[in-house]
């Protein structure tokens, strides 16, 4: 396994308040410090932006700094290393397991007013556990506890309430002749809006990629489009409302999307992590767009064959 190792030093000079706030900053982005003065981070494009930026404020700084990919470190496994970065979230995790236990102390009896700043409460809750979650690396059990104690809160708050969504009622019909587009590099969002369409509108329908929309185009998942995010529904979600379609698979399929791509911390699914895995890799890999669309259509396919039967 392959990881970003980045290294610096400030001038001697230099003062206290300076120090400590690279020192945050490195914490902040998740780094771990296997040996005195060496930061790793896992080989991933987002964890490298984060120390190139790191060691370009060094180098404001009058500093030096250095980021390299390092395949392994003598005397240290790729295992211990990613239990290091286990521990570093564990301890974070514990605290919001904490919070959600004086969070339950709260929630026997409320009135409507409580009930409201209740849910407030618990949504400075799961923003704590979305900050983590990022740095969560290895996906740890230790999250997964987290996720499935703060979807079990939000059911208890609100065991009958769902969600207030003002949305039009679309035939599918209406839609068989249409061209779409979405924004290039399609992840989660957009890659099951494409099986959506092409599973339930037009098996053959015209798919683009690209961030300028045709005007005979229809555009899903970008901002402030029809087809897009709404209130706290994704793309997908967006469309199931909209056409009225309320099939259980469907529902289950749309909760799986939504954690994956909102992290919100509002369902849980044994499923979720094992697809967020497999998109992430798709990603890392390089696809192009045709073949990351043609790979979650079968993904998403064989998802929807699963849960039919599970869910029926």
């Amino acid at each position: 396994m392959n990881w970003i190792v980045f290294s610096y030093s400030l001038p001697s000079k230099s003062d206290s308040r300076s120090r400590v706030a690279f020192w945050r900053r490195l914490r902040r982005i998740g780094a771990v410090a296997p040996k005195s003065g060496v930061y790793v981070l896992p080989d991933r494009e987002d964890c490298l932006e984060s120390f190139q930026w790191l060691a370009q404020e060094v180098q404001q700084a009058r500093g030096e700094a250095v980021v390299m990919r390092v395949e392994k470190f003598e005397g240290l496994t790729d295992s211990e290393l990613m239990q290091s970065f286990v521990s570093a979230c564990q301890k974070d995790y514990d605290e919001i397991h904490k919070s959600i236990d004086e969070f339950e102390k709260q929630i026997r009896k409320v009135s409507p007013e409580q009930g409201r700043k209740l849910n407030q409460h618990l949504e400075k809750i799961r923003e704590r556990f979305n900050q983590i979650a990022q740095l969560d690396f290895f996906n740890s059990s230790y999250g997964k506890e987290v996720a499935m104690r703060l979807a079990r809160l939000g059911k208890k708050l609100s065991p009958s309430k769902t969600d207030v969504v003002a949305l039009p009622s679309l035939s599918i019909n209406d839609y068989k002749n249409k061209r779409w587009v979405t924004r290039p590099r399609p992840h989660v969002d957009r890659l099951s809006c494409a099986w959506f369409i092409r599973r339930f509108i037009n098996k053959n329908a015209k798919i683009r990629y690209s961030n300028t929309p045709g005007p005979d185009e229809v555009p899903f998942d970008t901002k402030g489009d029809l087809f897009g995010h709404y209130q706290n529904l994704c793309s997908f979600e967006t469309m199931l409302t909209i056409f009225h379609l309320e099939e259980p698979a469907l529902r289950v399929m749309g909760e799986i999307i939504h954690e994956i791509d909102l992290r919100d911390a509002k369902y849980f699914h044994s499923q979720t992590e094992g697809i967020a895995s497999i998109l992430k890799g798709w990603i890392h890999a390089g696809f192009a767009d045709e073949d990351l669309e043609k790979h979650g259509i079968a993904l998403f396919e064989g998802l929807y064959a699963a849960l039919s039967r599970t869910q029926s």
